[in-house]
């Protein structure tokens, strides 16, 4: 990233450093976690077959005819969101979010003094038992006719934080993930290569700030749709 020389005599040099820095954190960040949501994404609907099936055939039902997908009808694929809500849920972008207390309080037992440093495990309260049934299934529907969002107003689901500190991006993050994985969805079937079976789909992962995976995922495209040729 650069910026003009004129504009760095007036900010001056340190200015200019410091919001190079900014804006590369700002989009490495966000590419980073937008990528990772979409493999864990891509990987649940080849562990979950039915729930693929269930988000493709919504996918083309809507827009076989179409043939097309962009950000302004994206928001028709109800199942698609369902499906991105469960990834979420179990994949959350960051899994651990750093946070200061305001005053003295107590917090399971413990007293917490005013500045103390927490970090909100969002990755163990998506799978906490006590708020979700069956917490390791991946299953959409769990989310049908349910209130529960995450735009930060539930604390069992706090994929993007919650309050003053709210991911910015999210609303980016969601139609960057939303939109390539019903395209993927759409124009291709897609198989698990060397004949392995879905219930044995390697979902290993590799915990930091934010879980990955800890192997590429590795799949075989089949093309079952051609858009038509506008002449």
């Amino acid at each position: 990233m650069k910026i003009k020389q004129n504009n760095c005599s007036c900010l001056g040099n340190k200015h200019c450093m410091l919001l190079c820095v900014c804006f590369q954190d700002m989009f490495a960040g966000g590419g980073d976690t937008t990528l990772t949501v979409l493999e864990w994404a891509m990987s649940e609907l080849m562990k979950n077959p039915r729930v693929r099936e269930k988000a493709q055939k919504e996918v083309r039902a809507l827009f076989n005819d179409v043939g097309y997908i962009d950000e302004s009808n994206v928001h028709e694929l109800q199942f698609l969101n369902l499906t991105l809500k469960e990834t979420l849920r179990l994949h959350p972008p960051l899994c651990v979010y750093p946070r200061e207390c305001k005053v003295n309080c107590k917090v399971a037992g413990y007293d917490l003094e005013a500045k103390t440093r927490v970090l909100i495990n969002a990755w163990m309260i998506g799978r906490d038992p006590k708020y979700w049934t069956e917490p390791k299934k991946f299953y959409p529907e769990r989310f049908l006719d349910c209130s529960t969002d995450y735009k930060g107003a539930n604390f069992e689901f706090l994929p993007f934080g919650s309050g003053k500190r709210i991911c910015p991006g999210m609303a980016f993050g969601i139609a960057t993930v939303e939109l390539p994985l019903a395209r993927l969805l759409l124009h291709f079937d897609w198989k698990i290569p060397n004949g392995i079976k879905p219930e044995d789909f390697d979902m290993s992962e590799i915990v930091s700030a934010s879980v990955t995976r800890k192997n590429d995922i590795v799949l075989i495209p089949v093309t079952c749709y051609d858009p038509p040729v506008k002449g």
